[in-house]
């Protein structure tokens, strides 16, 4: 029997001279050659002009990724109290790892980008999520996606990233998600109704 050390994670690097560290421009450059690769080349340099001109880009999803739906009433339900707008943020840093969501402030929702396998083998229990008005978009959907850096902090008008996308390919844990919703779903169902 082999040890199949292609498996494994490498130990970090330190860095030092000759050790090539990845700046985060870099890394926001590889995320948004990554995120555009949904599309077919001369789509990509219009989705360009979209992130330029409008701060989102609209981005067929169940490629690379797909997205779940969160409405604002469940996020803070989950969290078991009322957030202020920059303590969702942190509030879905630590419940979904520092996967990647992104807010549409208009419609008080946001999108956690997941792989996008999630709508098909998740299917009973988004089914399920309906009933709280979540929902998990695959093919045939598009999502307003914002540039890699707009953030809360940075001058947007439209959607934004919660949580920044902090690398290519990075995307929340189905689990997790899952978790957020149904502690969501559980706090909404205890709360007298009006």
């Amino acid at each position: 029997m082999t040890n199949d050390d292609s498996l494994r994670a490498l130990p970090p690097v330190d860095a030092g001279p000759g050790v090539l560290v990845p700046t985060s421009a870099d890394r926001q450059l590889a995320t948004e050659h990554w995120l555009l690769a949904t599309l077919d080349g001369p789509y990509r340099n219009r989705a360009r002009l979209e992130w330029q001109e409008h701060g989102v880009a609209l981005l067929p999803l169940g490629t690379l990724f797909s997205a779940v739906r969160l409405p604002g009433r469940l996020v803070e339900a989950a969290a078991g109290h009322p957030l202020a707008p920059a303590d969702v943020d942190t509030y879905f840093a630590e419940s979904l790892d520092g996967g990647p969501v992104n807010h549409d402030p208009h419609g008080q929702r946001y999108y956690a980008l997941v792989p996008a396998t999630m709508p098909a083998t998740w299917k009973k229990e988004v089914d399920d999520w309906r009933v709280v008005d979540v929902d998990c978009l695959g093919r045939g959907t598009y999502l307003g996606v914002p540039r890699v850096t707009a953030t809360r902090g940075a001058q947007v008008r439209a959607s934004y990233w919660s949580v920044p996308i902090g690398s290519a390919a990075l995307l929340c844990a189905p689990l997790t998600v899952a978790r957020l919703i149904a502690g969501g779903r559980h706090r909404m169902s205890q709360e007298p109704e009006a």
